[in-house]
């Protein structure tokens, strides 16, 4: 059987294992609906573009990815919740939603779905999860791209790159390589599904906080939906950064999308990045530390 999507691979790799890799999807899609195949092409293609970018599990890259994916998962689902609550808290004080388009409201929902595979993925279930936040950071690129494609060509070429960095690090952890998964957290579908609901109505409260008090302050709002998912990434995540690279790629969603939300400025940059770099340092030293033949007694 030969399969098209096989080309994207390594020459080597498909001579070595092009015919063993057919029949497999083969045997998984077999009376499968379009959904199934379409997630099993989806992992073809995941995987032959980690195989040309050597990020495999075996590869220095992998497992730089693999420590990098919790925390653009987290970042995403931080700068989704953050953008539901500063709309609803919007629509508090002036009494009228600003998304009364359809284009508005499939925004809003995308968002939604965007918080939800988030919170999905850090709770164990990742791939789902990081294809979840995936598809729904796309879908709102679509939308925005829909939007101002009426005055796209007066609009300067930089507002159109900005559609960019949201993509990608929506995309980053699609290539951490399935071994290298975070395990499993939240293990009952009970507690899963307690989460899932508890995600949105926590960020309805923090919309619709008193408007002349904390709600109406941008970086505490940011402050809380980032310290909200890094503590749903947990333990776990932070054990897996143990160099300066990876810490660096786990910190720098953060910084770009505290960008796009308007925590991070020209102003703010330079101390976000004093207070990273003294963080980094110090879970350095603090690894070192536990590293030594004291930590292993």
């Amino acid at each position: 059987m030969k399969l098209p999507l096989l080309r994207l691979y390594p020459a080597d790799f498909r001579r070595a294992f092009g015919d063993e890799m057919a029949e497999a999807y083969r045997e998984a899609t077999e009376d499968a609906g379009p959904l199934t195949r379409l997630r099993e092409a989806g992992d073809i293609v995941a995987h032959a573009l980690r195989l040309r970018l050597g990020v495999g599990s075996a590869q220095r890259g992998g497992r730089l990815f693999a420590a990098a994916a919790p925390f653009a998962l987290a970042a995403t689902g931080a700068h989704a919740a953050f953008l539901l609550a500063s709309t609803l808290n919007r629509a508090y004080v002036t009494g009228r939603p600003d998304f009364e388009t359809p284009l508005g409201y499939a925004m809003n929902g995308f968002s939604v779905l965007a918080l939800i595979g988030a919170v999905v993925a850090l709770s164990g279930r990742f791939a789902a999860g990081a294809r979840t936040t995936f598809a729904a950071v796309a879908g709102s690129t679509v939308c925005f791209v829909i939007a101002v494609l009426p005055g796209a060509l007066e609009m300067p070429l930089e507002n159109l790159a900005y559609l960019a960095p949201p993509l990608a690090i929506a995309a980053l952890p699609l290539l951490c390589p399935p071994d290298l998964h975070p395990p499993c957290r939240i293990r009952t579908t009970t507690g899963l599904v307690a989460l899932m609901i508890w995600a949105p109505l926590s960020v309805v409260l923090l919309g619709l906080l008193d408007a002349g008090g904390f709600g109406m302050i941008v970086l505490w709002r940011f402050a809380v939906t980032v310290t909200a998912a890094l503590a749903l990434a947990g333990r776990p995540a932070l054990s897996g950064i143990r160099t300066s690279g990876q810490f660096a790629l786990a910190a720098a969603p953060f910084l770009v999308l505290g960008h796009f939300a308007g925590v991070v400025g020209e102003d703010t940059a330079l101390p976000c990045l004093v207070l990273l770099a003294s963080t980094g340092l110090t879970v350095r030293r603090w690894r070192r530390r536990h590293s030594g033949p004291a930590g292993h007694a």
